[in-house]
């Protein structure tokens, strides 16, 4: 068994949660069961899927859970872009989280393909 803790991939996605979290506090109030809702599932589905890949047995599974966290990277990447043409996001901070979000999806793609390559 896996400690997703170890994995630098899953402290990034933590984090990026967290900024996340923080980020849709000041969005506006009638947004709370649309996009803030939408942005903060996705981003939690990210971390969750690692942790949960973490507990299967075969690198098969593992990797299979990994391509889950990158589809919901691909959906926070789309939500943030929305927020900040909304006008709900700022450039600066559009700018910071797709940083995250390109770097989190770089390491997930190549651990993916690590793990295919080996089971």
């Amino acid at each position: 068994m896996r400690d997703f803790r170890k994995y630098g991939v899953w402290e990034q996605s933590h984090k990026l949660v967290l900024e996340l979290y923080r980020l849709t506090k000041g969005f506006p109030a009638d947004e709370k069961f649309g996009i803030v809702s939408q942005i903060r599932r996705a981003a939690v589905s990210v971390a969750t899927n690692i942790c949960e890949g973490c507990g299967k047995a075969s690198e098969r599974d593992f990797a299979r859970f990994l391509g889950i966290s990158f589809g919901s990277c691909q959906e926070v990447e789309y939500l943030t872009l929305l927020s900040k043409d909304l006008g709900f996001l700022d450039g600066h901070s559009y700018d910071l989280v797709q940083f995250e979000i390109t770097s989190i999806k770089k390491q997930l793609y190549h651990l993916i393909k690590k793990l295919n390559a080996e089971s």
